[in-house]
């Protein structure tokens, strides 16, 4: 059951940076003119960023243990996140065609359950 509950929760924890992701991704291409991958990377930065803190405090209750080792292992698993993030929505949007939108959605959501959750869990939070 607590895995459930911490499964949720790092999904909810993912959301709300993902919310943060897009808002500043909106903000750049839409609002001010950004290219799509520079504004998206950049908004990848600052989900980072913010689902690094709600992961640690909330989603896997890791406070116990020191904040430089974790920052420091999801500092590598987030490059890889990046890279991913980056590669995908390049690929979707140059490539495939797509709008940055769903571009950025499908990648984002492919990401999320199948790369971040698993290598927070066993990995950066553990």
């Amino acid at each position: 059951m607590e895995s459930v509950r911490t499964f949720t929760k790092a999904q909810a924890a993912s959301l709300v940076a993902s919310c943060v992701d897009f808002l500043v991704t909106w903000l750049l291409v839409r609002q001010l003119g950004a290219p799509p991958v520079p504004g998206s990377v950049t908004g990848t930065i600052c989900g980072g960023v913010t689902h690094f803190l709600i992961s640690r405090n909330w989603a896997f209750s890791a406070q116990e243990k020191k904040w430089t080792g974790q920052l420091t292992r999801y500092a590598l698993v987030w490059i890889g996140n990046l890279i991913l993030n980056a590669s995908g929505v390049w690929l979707l949007y140059h490539i495939a065609g797509w709008n940055v939108w769903p571009a950025k959605i499908v990648t984002a959501i492919g990401i999320a359950v199948f790369y971040n959750y698993v290598l927070q869990k066993r990995y950066v939070f553990k």
